[in-house]
C-alpha cells in the first residue's frame, strides 16, 4: 500500500519535531538551581559566601535528563522525516 501525501506535510511535521525537540532540550532540559531552605536565606552571610556554597550549583535532575533524552529523540525523528521525504521526492522527480 502506498500513501501519496503532498511533500509539504512531512516537511512541516519534521520541522515541527526539530523545532520543539530543540526547544525541549534548551528550556526544559536546562539545569536548575538547587533551592535553599527559607531559614538560610534570611540568615546572615555575604554574597561571596553564598556563591561558593554547594547548594547553589547548577544541577540536572532526573526530569531534566528525561527532557534532554526525549528532545534528542524528537530531533532525530524530525531529521529522519525531512531527509527521507527529500530522498523520496528526488526519486519521484528523477
Amino acid at each position: 500500500m502506498q500513501l501519496n501525501l503532498p511533500p509539504f506535510i512531512p516537511y512541516a511535521v519534521g520541522c515541527m519535531l526539530i523545532l520543539f525537540g530543540a526547544l525541549r532540550v534548551r528550556y526544559l532540559g536546562a539545569p536548575r538551581l538547587r533551592r535553599r531552605p527559607a531559614s538560610d536565606e534570611n540568615g546572615a552571610g555575604g554574597s561571596a559566601d553564598r556563591a561558593s556554597e554547594p547548594e547553589e550549583r547548577l544541577e540536572r535532575g532526573p526530569e531534566q535528563r528525561r527532557h534532554i533524552r526525549w528532545g534528542i529523540i524528537w530531533l532525530l525523528l524530525g531529521l529522519f522525516l525531512v531527509i527521507s521525504t527529500f530522498i523520496q521526492v528526488r526519486r519521484q522527480i528523477g
